[in-house]
């Protein structure tokens, strides 16, 4: 009896003492990222005219400290939005009627202490980080399809998403992404195209 007491004991006291020095690691680690929001979606509109279906957008985002610190060593980060218009079909899987993306590249510059935004083989320069992601995080009236003809139209609908692409990290990166839940900026929404106007 004796016996099985110290054993408890010994077992309690050995727990108290792992709790009590991981304690203050947790504490340190969860105040490095204090508030991380993640990503959010603003807007999200879609127009149905004759020059086709257009898409409107705006997101928010707080970059990791750590990945902000990446972007400041000079590697590239890459951010794709996607959107694809289905139309629903009752009797099988949904048809997929167009399928549209964009991909902005973010670097900074030492040379000229500038950030470069690349889009499509156009590029820009931007005196600040903030200036850059304000130019990538909103896009208005982006034609992602043909105008629905009108028996169909009320039967699509756009996936739209909007993301840091992290296969386009380099490896070393991308080895401790399990980890980094912060890093997994991805917002995706589901929206229904209107009526011809």
């Amino acid at each position: 009896m004796p016996r099985m007491r110290r054993r408890e004991l010994l077992k309690s006291s050995a727990s108290a003492l792992l709790a009590a020095t991981l304690a203050p690691a947790g504490r340190l680690a969860h105040a490095e990222s204090p508030g991380h929001r993640g990503i959010e979606l603003d807007k999200l509109a879609v127009l149905h005219s004759d020059e086709g279906v257009l898409l409107s957008y705006s997101v928010r985002f707080d970059l990791p400290r750590d990945l902000e610190q990446a972007l400041g060593k000079g590697i590239a980060m890459v951010f794709v939005a996607e959107a694809n218009v289905f139309r629903k079909r009752w009797y099988w899987t949904d048809q997929i009627r167009s399928e549209t993306s964009r991909r902005w590249r973010l670097a900074y510059q030492p040379l000229t202490r500038r950030w470069k935004l690349n889009i499509d083989g156009l590029s820009r320069h931007f005196a600040t980080l903030n200036e850059a992601l304000d130019a990538l995080c909103r896009t208005d009236r982006w034609r992602i399809a043909d105008a629905i003809p009108g028996a169909d139209e009320q039967d699509c609908y756009v996936d739209f998403s909007f993301r840091l692409d992290t296969d386009e990290l380099p490896r070393p990166l991308q080895i401790g992404l399990g980890g980094r839940p912060d890093w997994n900026l991805d917002v995706q929404r589901r929206t229904w195209v209107p009526a011809l106007r």
